[in-house]
């Protein structure tokens, strides 16, 4: 008890919110602008795990430092009996609410795809037509939609979009190819709604979807290239292998799909690289990443991500 009352005395619970909370924000603020920006998929991920790795030191300097109307000091220079933890405390407690009147904005702020239907012909009193500039442009396109969870264990879909989502900063990678951002994709994640609307909500000429099936040490993952105009495949491919083949497995993928449109962007040779050798903290990794998308578990969010740094 005499542990936990110093923690609340030096504001460390304050200091995890405040920490927990900004920088769910910045992700959220990273998420929506880097992709206009055409900012490689690793940057964010970056981002995450800078981080989940400072949390901890954010605690740290919590408990050793304190702030004063005078600034910072440590916490042993501070006379207890001048008030300075009421300080700080209000202090952290305007920040957090700041903090989330940012969140709030963003929510507000946050843009959503388009829904508004295409001209009819009723409406225009013409055929729609789509001018040949802007249907070139958009022929070299792609939407990667979440993966579906076939797994026996439901807890494995944060594996199953993770797959997806690498797979989408893969296919970032590649010049020429339009790639529509994780933010837009996923939100069609759970619905219904079929391809060919999709893709015009989006603007691309080509969807990818698939499932996942993870079942202790062997995956299986089924991938499928939709030309949305026809609303007919181009490519299918089911890959049974070992969980250690996954990055393999992600650079098959993205190499076919450029196989497939390479009238379009020329012949293509991409590399996978492995981001780590620990498959154990490639998972953490991924389900760390789903928690945060998810907005919920940001602590446990945090120690997936630490471990996987």
């Amino acid at each position: 008890m005499k542990l936990l009352a110093e923690l609340k005395r030096r504001n460390v619970f304050r200091m995890a919110g405040l920490y927990l909370v900004g920088a769910w924000l910045i992700i959220q603020i990273a998420e929506t602008l880097l992709p206009a920006f055409d900012v490689p998929g690793w940057v964010l991920r970056a981002v995450i795990i800078l981080l989940a790795i400072g949390f901890i030191p954010a605690l740290i300097f919590s408990w050793v430092f304190e702030l004063t109307p005078e600034g910072v000091k440590r916490d042993v220079e501070v006379d207890h009996s001048s008030g300075a933890a009421v300080h700080s405390a209000r202090k952290l407690d305007i920040a957090i609410i700041v903090l989330l009147l940012g969140i709030g904005v963003l929510m507000l702020w946050r843009p959503v795809p388009e829904t508004a239907p295409p001209l009819s012909v009723e409406d225009s009193g013409k055929p729609d037509v789509v001018p040949e500039s802007a249907e070139m442009s958009a022929k070299a396109s792609v939407a990667v939609l979440p993966f579906l969870n076939m797994s026996p264990d439901a807890d494995n879909e944060y594996f199953a979009d993770g797959i997806a989502e690498e797979l989408l900063n893969v296919l970032s990678r590649i010049d020429g190819l339009k790639v529509a951002s994780r933010t837009s994709s996923f939100t069609f994640k759970g619905k219904d709604t079929p391809i060919p609307e999709i893709a015009r909500l989006l603007g691309v000429r080509h969807v990818l979807e698939g499932s996942v099936r993870k079942q202790g040490q062997r995956v299986r993952i089924t991938a499928q290239l939709i030309n949305a105009g026809s609303d007919g495949h181009l490519w299918s491919q089911t890959y049974d292998r070992e969980l250690t083949d996954i990055f393999e497995i992600q650079q098959e993928i993205a190499e076919s799909i450029a196989a497939e449109l390479g009238g379009l962007l020329g012949t293509k040779r991409l590399s996978v690289a492995a981001p780590t050798a620990d498959l154990g903290a490639y998972e953490r990794f991924l389900r760390g990443r789903a928690r945060f998308h998810r907005r919920a578990e940001l602590p446990e969010a945090l120690a997936d991500l630490e471990y996987a740094a």
